[in-house]
């Protein structure tokens, strides 16, 4: 039986490369980007999401007030992803596999999310999955449930991308051509640039 699946959207970054505006409150597909993220996640996975805010916390709040999604809000948001992951994988369910994905990757499509949760089953879902094109790391990234603690106790530091690095037996990586995983703020309008 396939794992159940959650969510934990990463959306509290400080959005610098954007200038004064937000990236994730952009218009895409006639919807803030944020808003088409958690609609992605929550089709491909039939499960509510977890969106970890920070910056203009109240305006990504606001976007999600009619839908289900679930926000936590990262004090230590400054610091970039490492906290807002370690607070995802402390609020989350224990008996979830996890994708840690990014509000600003529109291109992914649920076909993409269940290219990853199919590949993530097939590989016997107790490591990290993680899209890779030759060396190159992409997003989302699957967590399995008997993981969880582990990285959260990293006495080398909490957050995937060390521990992915520092402990290669526990990731599997997942080959893929698929373009959407390798393309963050990209914008229909070209606001935003890849």
């Amino acid at each position: 039986m396939m794992a159940k699946f959650g969510t934990i959207l990463l959306a509290a970054g400080v959005s610098t490369r954007m200038g004064a505006e937000n990236k994730l409150l952009l218009p895409y597909r006639d919807v803030p980007m944020i808003l088409h993220m958690v609609n992605t996640y929550r089709a491909a996975t039939n499960n509510k999401v977890c969106v970890i805010t920070g910056y203009e916390a109240a305006q990504i709040e606001s976007v999600l007030e009619d839908t289900d999604a679930v926000t936590v809000f990262s004090a230590k948001h400054k610091n970039g992803h490492k906290s807002s992951v370690t607070l995802g994988l402390q609020y989350a369910k224990n008996d979830e596999a996890l994708f840690i994905g990014l509000g600003d990757q529109p291109l992914v499509t649920v076909a993409d999310l269940h290219f990853l949760m199919s590949g993530h089953h097939e590989s016997g879902g107790i490591k990290i999955s993680v899209p890779v094109q030759g060396e190159a790391r992409r997003n989302p990234i699957i967590i399995p449930s008997n993981l969880r603690e582990k990285i959260l106790k990293d006495p080398k530091g909490r957050g995937c991308k060390k521990f992915t690095r520092t402990h290669l037996e526990h990731v599997h990586h997942d080959p893929t051509i698929r373009p959407s995983f390798f393309h963050r703020r990209r914008h229909a309008t070209g606001l935003c640039n890849a």
